[in-house]
């Protein structure tokens, strides 16, 4: 089993995208990149603590790659919006790839640089690719949210 973590707005909906590839064992929405130990939903949504929102997927190499994953990522948000997804707006709802390790920090700089030099958007790419951190889970409400109330998207 192998770990990704991903930000790309609101978690509720990435999560749902994740959660439902097949490959993918687990998901969990949290926040991750911040400087506050152990931060609610509360104190991210404050724009103060520097954390993302962010959905940590388990998943099986053997089944799903971490190129696949990143594909994903990049397919179903907008990485050209600077700290912000449609009317969410906030440092907490920026597009960042938490990579593991030197592997997965290579994956996510080359499709990056793909998606940059493919014409598909018209703007830079601002998706960040930091090294994992502190991984702080989200309060129980906030996990399966989409999929507790019977919703495949949260989109307009």
């Amino acid at each position: 089993m192998a770990i990704a973590t991903f930000g790309a707005g609101c978690f509720w909906g990435v999560e749902e995208t994740f959660r439902t590839t097949e490959g993918v064992t687990d998901t969990a929405v949290g926040y991750m990149g911040g400087n506050t130990d152990n931060p609610s939903y509360k104190d991210v949504c404050s724009d103060t603590t520097g954390h993302a929102e962010v959905v940590q997927v388990n998943y099986d190499p053997a089944v799903v790659s971490f190129d696949a994953l990143v594909d994903i990522f990049f397919s179903n948000h907008n990485p050209t919006e600077w700290n912000r997804q449609g009317p969410d707006v906030g440092t907490q709802y920026r597009s960042v790839v938490f990579y593991e390790d030197e592997d997965q920090k290579a994956v996510a700089e080359t499709k990056k640089t793909e998606l940059a030099a493919s014409g598909r958007f018209k703007r830079d790419i601002v998706t960040l690719i930091e090294p994992v951190q502190t991984f702080w889970p989200a309060e129980d409400y906030h996990q399966q949210y989409l999929a507790k109330r019977g919703m495949t998207s949260c989109h307009i």
